[in-house]
């Protein structure tokens, strides 16, 4: 019910632990967020809850709201297009089919991709592993701290730019299910679904306005456009058709840590919003500190 507020402001719905591509653990990343000032943070790591325990006992500690999500890696044709979920259900079966399979398609892609690296770069899948976690995500991030490691890049950013740019010839897409699949799963699961930085390059073209109409249509909530790497022209076009379509807008900085120079609490998410989020998410409660 909307006006029964329990969680404060400011409040960042994007961002990423080591579970995932972050360089914080759950405890650290959410610690890093009440010393930034915010007062609710969603911990939204790639395909993965592993760390939402950890980080709701720190949430407790630290005297902040946690939102319990995930990135889903979804896919148009050969174009990511990555899902936010909130409040979803961690043990519901299609959920959990859905992102293992995901999962173990990014480690055959990041496998795949070492080994094509490898034969211009001194740069071994030992050298990957050496930058994750246990029971981490991995990914192409690894990839990109393993080649900064070897010294083939002076930072993440610049691997991605160089190595890892999907015209230097080693890029291969993983499979991920289409963004309806995945608004369906996330709603059976009691969770509520915004696509994340739709505004990117390209994305317009992605997301044309008919196939926005189905996913809103399907049980979509919003669409993170309050985010750095979206574009001005492609934001207006965007922000239009939200209202249009009754969605809502969210503001997130997809912090990494260390791995990005987004920054925890850069763009927000208006408190109506989020208790909208909450007024709709069935699958899981906010962890209130």
């Amino acid at each position: 019910m909307l006006g029964a507020r329990r969680f404060r402001g400011p409040i960042d719905l994007h961002t990423h632990s080591s579970v995932s591509d972050g360089t914080e653990t759950p405890s650290q990343l959410v610690r890093a967020a009440a010393a930034a000032g915010l007062g609710t943070v969603a911990l939204t790591d790639h395909d993965s809850t592993a760390g939402w325990a950890e980080a709701g006992v720190a949430a407790r500690t630290a005297g902040l709201t946690l939102i319990p999500g995930m990135e889903f890696s979804t896919r148009v044709g050969f174009s990511s297009v990555h899902l936010l979920a909130y409040l979803f259900d961690p043990s519901n079966a299609g959920i959990v089919a859905e992102t293992a399979r995901v999962r173990q398609a990014r480690l055959v892609r990041a496998e795949q991709m070492v080994e094509r690296i490898g034969v211009d770069y001194a740069l071994t899948w030992e050298d990957v592993l050496a930058q994750t976690t246990p029971d981490a995500t991995v990914g192409r991030p690894h990839i990109a701290d393993a080649l900064v490691a070897r010294g083939f890049a002076l930072t993440r950013s610049e691997a991605f730019a160089g190595i890892l740019h999907w015209e230097a010839g080693y890029y291969q897409p993983h499979y991920a299910p289409d963004p309806l699949r995945a608004i369906t799963l996330v709603r059976a699961a009691g969770g509520v679904p915004v696509i994340a930085h739709p505004a990117t390059r390209g994305a317009v073209d992605v997301i044309p306005e008919a196939k926005l109409a189905r996913l809103a249509e399907a049980g979509l909530f919003g669409l993170e456009l309050e985010h750095r790497e979206n574009r001005p022209e492609a934001k207006a076009h965007l922000y239009a058709l939200a209202e249009k379509y009754g969605l809502f807008v969210i503001g997130s900085s997809d912090y990494h840590g260390e791995g990005k120079p987004n920054r925890l609490g850069e763009n927000t998410t208006a408190p109506e919003v989020l208790e909208r989020i909450i007024g709709q998410g069935t699958g899981s409660p906010p962890v209130y500190g």
